[in-house]
């Protein structure tokens, strides 16, 4: 079984604006590869999208997703989809607004991901996200075509009072990209970053759901704590994963 290469999340690094900042800090962290948000690209602005992937390809990092996008009409997801085009994405991370027509934006998704060859992971963001429980995801894939499937992110699972190998379990046949992150609880519930495999998350147990399952989606790492200097606990998480879950991804 091949190995996923394991990659990191730049809105780890959202004070840092800079393209060439984040790609050595990427690098610094022992990793090379990059799943870019919003805040390191305007994926609104085709023109942009060369100048940011030689930026990461210079300093010897390769871009393998975008996200998280919301996706609507065919006319705001061009950009988008032409940015997957142009980096040769296999997947990208994705969300879906119920202020809009939903049906209608989930056909067009499939439709496009279909004519650019690239699959889409729905993101379950956050505890109270209408994507981030098991009912609403089935209800989506029961719309579409395997092109859209999840990029489950396993703290928000947590968050959701759901297990995230039970996710993997029961969405192995979609899960495109995986978000390898952890949570604690204050008393209040509210969720604290920490260190992925040092908070709620077994990684020995999810190895093996990944393993079992044949995961061969992008593996990203996020850690959204320490925003001012997020390298030392990035670095923590790569050893963490390179150690208990070797099998499966490779550093």
């Amino acid at each position: 079984m091949t190995k996923s290469t394991l990659s990191v999340q730049s809105f780890c690094f959202r004070n840092f604006k800079d393209n060439n900042d984040t790609a050595k800090k990427v690098d610094q962290i022992g990793l090379k590869g990059i799943e870019i948000c919003g805040i390191h690209c305007d994926f609104n602005n085709i023109q942009d999208h060369r100048t940011c992937l030689d930026t990461y390809g210079d300093n010897g990092i390769r871009v393998i997703s975008i996200g998280v996008n919301n996706l609507s009409s065919r006319e705001a997801n061009t950009p988008i989809f032409e940015f997957a085009k142009t980096a040769d994405l296999k997947a990208m991370s994705v969300s879906f607004n119920l202020d809009q027509d939903i049906e209608e934006s989930l056909k067009t998704a499939d439709e496009m991901a279909e004519e650019y060859g690239v699959n889409l992971g729905i993101h379950n963001h956050g505890g109270t996200h209408w994507l981030g429980n098991k009912d609403a995801l089935n209800w989506v894939y029961g719309k579409t075509s395997s092109r859209i499937g999840l990029s489950l992110d396993t703290a928000w699972a947590l968050a959701a009072k759901a297990d995230p190998i039970d996710f993997i379990n029961s969405f192995s046949d979609r899960l495109y990209i995986l978000h390898l992150k952890d949570f604690i609880f204050e008393r209040d519930g509210s969720p604290e970053d920490v260190v992925v495999g040092t908070g709620n998350i077994n990684l020995a147990e999810m190895q093996n759901a990944l393993l079992n399952c044949g995961f061969q989606g992008e593996a990203v790492i996020e850690y959204e704590g320490d925003p001012a200097d997020p390298v030392p606990a990035l670095t923590e998480c790569v050893a963490k994963i390179k150690t208990e879950m070797n099998e499966i991804f490779a550093v």
